[in-house]
Formats: structure tokens, sequence, C-alpha cells
């Protein structure tokens, strides 16, 4: 299926589902040009930072009457900018039912809240969606202020507009002649521990000289796979480093350098599911040890070497012809 082709159809099931809660696109096997979008937009493009909320004094009949003045289903518990807790539509029934709908909101929130980060990509938003089945998220920045709210609407909207943007930007390709390959053969590009804000960056680039070269796109997939995992765990893991690629006539090679801590046991990092993650990384959705495993499942060449306390330095060569089924994408 090529991009054009796989983007109407994404486009033409979001529409089919845009009154239900679920997002009809998966992270893992949409169609590149879905995947480019959904880690290339930040949840900040997708929220509403208009946020209606209620203090921890409210009434859970104050509460309600919000809800309904303003067509809502939930309703974040605020102190200033600082997030206490939420009180959903199915509190609201329960303290209806149990007769203290005039109890203090700060008596019958939730405060065991999944939120997200105003910097995260789009495909954590979608994940945690269809993980959890909530109806909302609150999103915190950096600060842990709250700065908005998301639902699954918010995220089709989003999606949807910028999907036709796309179907018409590869339209007009599609109508003009193949063009000249892409002049860069070579970039390199710099990642700094834990800025979220940056992460996916280099893959995004890279997938976009790829198309520019014509490349297959099971071949595009593959590099994009290897080249974000390599990001991905470089801001994690490291104290930060570079993502280089060169892109050759008959392969891609991209060369992943840290400046550290190291790696005490390879042949632990390359098995499924190990991984050194604290649990605020693990919070954050990122730290599920697949990393270095799904990087070397896509190439046709890979090595890696690390010494502790000085750094960590990974290859992996993508053949452009290779016949390598699509492993793990």
């Amino acid at each position: 299926m090529d991009d054009t082709a796989g983007l109407a159809e994404s486009v033409q099931s979001l529409i089919t589902n845009q009154q239900h809660d679920d997002i009809p696109i998966s992270t893992v096997d949409s169609p590149s040009v879905v995947l480019e979008l959904i880690y290339q937009l930040k949840i900040k493009d997708v929220m509403s930072s208009a946020v209606i909320t209620a203090s921890k004094t409210d009434t859970m009949r104050h509460i309600q009457a919000l809800m309904r003045e303003n067509y809502i289903t939930g309703l974040p518990i605020v102190e200033g900018t600082r997030l206490l807790g939420i009180v959903s539509i199915e509190d609201i029934i329960m303290a209806l039912d149990k007769g203290y709908i005039d109890a203090a909101a700060e008596d019958r929130m939730t405060t065991n809240v999944i939120v997200l980060e105003d910097d995260m990509p789009l495909s954590f938003a979608i994940s945690y969606l269809n993980k959890y089945r909530y109806g909302r998220f609150p999103v915190l920045n950096k600060k842990k202020e709250l700065v908005g709210i998301l639902t699954s609407k918010d995220v089709i909207r989003s999606l949807l507009v910028e999907m036709n943007r796309e179907v018409l930007r590869l339209e007009k390709i599609h109508q003009k002649d193949a063009g000249t390959p892409d002049h860069y053969s070579e970039m390199e590009f710099t990642t700094v521990r834990y800025d979220f804000e940056l992460a996916g960056k280099a893959s995004t680039e890279i997938k976009k000289a790829l198309k520019n070269r014509n490349i297959d796109p099971k071949i595009i997939r593959r590099v994009a796979i290897a080249s974000y995992e390599l990001e991905i765990n470089q801001v994690v893991h490291s104290l930060g480093g570079t993502i280089a690629c060169s892109i050759q006539s008959d392969k891609v090679v991209i060369v992943a350098s840290d400046n550290g801590p190291g790696i005490p046991d390879i042949n632990l990092a390359l098995q499924e599911g190990w991984s050194t993650a604290n649990e605020w990384i693990r919070s954050l959705g990122f730290g599920a040890g697949m990393g270095l495993a799904n990087t070397k499942r896509v190439s046709d060449e890979f090595f890696i070497e690390s010494d502790v306390g000085k750094g960590t330095t990974v290859r992996s060569v993508v053949f452009i012809n290779s016949p390598k089924e699509e492993a793990g994408a």
C-alpha cells in the first residue's frame, strides 16, 4: 500500500470513528506517513488549553452543574495551577446515588490521576487512550502545572486536519515527475538527555531524505525504526550524544554515539524487556526494554560496543535492496 492510499484509508477510518472513544490508528503498523505524523506532533499541538476546572472546596453539585453547562464529562480539581485530582461523570452519578452530592470535591475526587506531559509525542496519547479507556487525560508541563486536557476527540480532530494536509501534499508530489534525489547523503543530529520535545527529530528527517530518493517504503520503515529507537535510547538512558546517518547507493548506515554511562552487560541489554529505566521514565511510557532489540531486529548488520563510564556506539545497517522482512515493524 503506498503512502497516499494508506493515508486516505486512515482518514476514512478516523471519520467513521470520530463519534467513538477509540482511535482506530496503531502506533505500530499504521502506514509510515501516519506514523510520522503521530510521532512528529506533540501533545501540546493537540490538547485543549482552555481547561474548565474546579477547586477542592467546590461541591460535587457545583461540579455537576459545570459539567452540564459545558457539555463535558470530567473536571480537573486544582489549586492554582497544581492538579489535585479529577472528578468524572461516574463520580457525580455515584454521589447522587449515595447521597453525598453536596460533599466537597476534595473528599470524593480521584487523586491517583494518570497524566500526560505536553512535550510527549502524540503517539503516547493514542497509546494511553486505547490502553486505559479513560475519557480524558490532564496535561502537565515541565513545571508540573496543568496546561491542558486531552480527549480522543481532540486527537481525532487534529489528526484529520493534519492527514488531509498530507494527502494534498502527496497528491502534488505524485503529479510531478520523479525529482532528483535528495542531495543530503550525510546527516547528523544531537540528542540531549531527557529532552523529549526534540525526541524523534532525527528519525523524521532521515525518513524525509529517504522518501525524496524514492526508496522502498519497507526499507524506509526499517531505517525509521532503527533511528527512532536509538534516538529515544540516548534521550532516556545516556548523557546525550549524536545520531549520524549515511545514505549510500546500496545501504543506509545509522551510527548512534553517546557520552555515557555505558552498558555493563551488552548481551543482557539486547534481551527484549530488559531495561534500567527508573519509575519516572516508565511512567512517561518509555523504558520498555525493546530499543536495542528492535534495532537489531530490523538491521541487516548490527554492531554495538560500550565502555562503562565512557559511552556506547551502535551501528545499524539496512541494505536498500535487502529482501529481509520488516521484522518487528
